[in-house]
């Protein structure tokens, strides 16, 4: 089976425990004003184009087989001598993907839990992220079993905006879930992601319900979510819907910004919190019941 995709991130200290093989997805149906993947927005391919990088040498003009239409062949990405110009999104199968995720294993760790299974939360192993990769479930499960029948710890980086049952028909495939909690105001939710949280927040107590193991993420983003209020809303959802096994803080950063702008889109801009702040905003988090 074949996926769509933009980026296979080896050796990743970010996306879950130990050392990762993270798989990103094509597509997401959140608007997050302060994502950092815009080229992960539609499920298609695309061309970005970094003007601050071009030197209108031509060459790209020159190879160009359809100068009235992109085709999207990626010829002038080929030729470009500066790498203004970029192609994300390619097609791949199951055994392509299955295949870069066994170069990395001897990374991964062989830690095991209490009944002698490999333990999710102390080795590495793949990670499958976005965009959102539930929005492929099919491709997405058959790569969760390709790589659990290898013996690799699997999650899904996730935020839980899909039906229950697209989750459940992948939580026995799955060790771990990285899963998003943005903001508990369900108006300020759909102000800056688009939708509504109410299906997400559904979904992580289905999870919980369902025994599944959670790492939840929490983008800090000055102005929107970094308020002690956010995080007693975090807090007493926890002691109502279980408590996940960690709680991780993510500082916002301009990392995207010049690929908004390479899709000819005015980034939002927001300030970055400082360690201070996140210190503070964890020290509410500290005692859920």
């Amino acid at each position: 089976m074949n996926g769509m995709i933009f980026d296979i991130a080896h050796g990743s200290f970010v996306d879950g425990p130990g050392i990762r093989t993270t798989v990103f997805f094509k597509g997401c149906n959140l608007r997050c004003a302060w994502c950092h993947n815009p080229e992960s927005h539609v499920s298609t391919r695309e061309k970005l184009i970094f003007t601050d990088k071009c030197i209108h040498c031509g060459k790209c003009r020159e190879v160009c087989p359809s100068p009235v239409k992109c085709v999207l062949c990626g010829r002038c990405a080929d030729v470009c001598p500066r790498s203004a110009i970029h192609l994300f999104g390619e097609e791949r199968s199951t055994s392509e993907i299955l295949s870069e995720v066994l170069r990395d294993r001897v990374f991964y760790g062989n830690e095991c839990d209490a009944n002698g299974q490999p333990d999710p939360l102390k080795n590495g192993g793949v990670t499958f992220s976005g965009g959102e990769c539930l929005l492929q479930p099919e491709f997405l499960k058959e790569l969760l079993m390709a790589c659990r029948s290898e013996g690799i710890c699997t999650a899904v980086d996730t935020a839980g905006h899909v039906p229950e049952a697209v989750l459940a028909d992948l939580l026995p495939q799955t060790d771990l879930f990285l899963y998003d909690l943005k903001v508990m105001d369900p108006g300020i939710h759909r102000q800056y992601t688009g939708v509504s949280n109410e299906q997400i927040l559904a979904n992580y107590r289905f999870l919980k319900k369902a025994g599944a193991k959670i790492i939840v993420r929490v983008p800090v983003i000055p102005g929107v979510n970094d308020t002690e209020a956010n995080m007693n809303a975090l807090r007493s959802f926890f002691e109502d819907a279980g408590r996940p096994e960690k709680v991780e803080l993510l500082p916002y950063h301009r990392l995207g910004e010049n690929k908004y702008r390479a899709k000819d889109i005015q980034p939002v801009e927001f300030n970055v919190p400082d360690q201070t702040r996140i210190k503070e905003l964890y020290e509410v988090l500290r005692n859920i019941r």
